[in-house]
């Protein structure tokens, strides 16, 4: 259900290029995806929390149509209290109940399994009026890659079943897991669309790792990540302490002559403190520092404000 935010942007650079990804296997796999949500009961959908608009796929509604929908925010643990508090009303204002997930640590796994298992039961409910026998939901694992979806199987079934890993692309076909007696899960591919038009969008794809690295610029990415981290101080429920750069890397964000922040002049600073002049090198500690925590709790999307 993306709506239109009023978040603060960041620019890539001029001459970076636009950030488009659909690799081989994410158009083979949605095709293979469609047949399955044929024999499907239940759809999970999985979001990145720290961006739960860039990560909800637009034509999802259309796909599901008749199916019981869970939507699941995973990394939780990575999202300040306040915007997590924001996002649940705003979602809960739209009809939608949110459940809140860290895959990694295993907390809200139980309570999503147990909404999982009701659904089937109220499935079976409905079989048994028609005298039919009962039998396991079939709920199907689908989002954005690397948004923890095979992190979160593994979490249900509680044991490494399917392949899971800190980046896009790991599962490239569909695979059907067996949770009990009262649950099948099919986990999926990531599936984003064809074409990212928005490219605002995308950047925060980008730069929390669930789209390829080959879509983008390292070095282009974290001058625009920089520049949305002093955008973010302005908005308190991000998470964002005033001066963040300079508190973790010892070097103050300088003005142009316009005014405007020298990220460019920054990033080189900082290389020279910490990676011995290597700007790519230390364009690329930045977006790790965020994406592994080390930058604290921050959200990158805020809910829009109510009218």
């Amino acid at each position: 259900m993306p709506v239109p935010t009023a978040q603060p942007t960041a620019q890539l650079s001029v001459n970076a290029p636009a950030i488009q990804w659909y690799p081989g296997h994410i158009a083979k796999a949605e095709k293979a995806l469609h047949e399955a949500l044929a024999k499907v009961d239940l759809v999970i959908e999985v979001r990145d929390a720290r961006i739960p608009m860039a990560t909800g796929h637009p034509h999802l509604q259309r796909w599901i149509t008749g199916k019981q929908h869970l939507l699941v925010l995973n990394r939780r643990d990575m999202l300040p209290l306040a915007a997590q508090q924001a996002w649940s009303d705003w979602f809960r204002r739209q009809g939608q109940t949110v459940w809140w997930c860290d895959a990694k640590a295993g907390t809200g796994v139980k309570q999503l399994q147990q909404a999982a298992i009701r659904s089937g039961e109220a499935l079976n409910a409905r079989r048994a009026g028609r005298g039919m026998r009962p039998r396991p939901v079939r709920a199907l694992m689908l989002g954005f890659p690397n948004v923890g979806k095979s992190a979160l199987i593994n979490r249900l079934v509680r044991q490494k079943v399917v392949e899971s890993a800190r980046r896009a692309g790991v599962t490239r076909s569909l695979r059907w897991v067996r949770l009990g007696q009262a649950l099948d899960l099919l986990d999926a591919p990531g599936v984003l669309p064809s074409r990212l038009d928005d490219q605002q969008a995308a950047l925060r794809l980008a730069l929390c790792d669930d789209i390829g690295q080959a879509a983008y610029d390292n070095e282009a990415a974290a001058l625009a990540f920089a520049q949305l981290l002093l955008l973010l101080e302005t908005v308190p429920a991000a998470g964002v302490p005033a001066g963040l750069p300079q508190q973790r890397y010892g070097v103050a964000v300088g003005a142009l002559p316009s005014g405007a922040p020298d990220l460019e002049g920054w990033l080189l600073a900082v290389a020279e403190r910490h990676t011995g002049g290597d700007s790519l090198r230390m364009a690329t500690k930045l977006l790790d520092d965020f994406r592994c925590g080390r930058l604290g709790t921050i959200a990158l999307e805020l809910p829009p404000p109510s009218p």
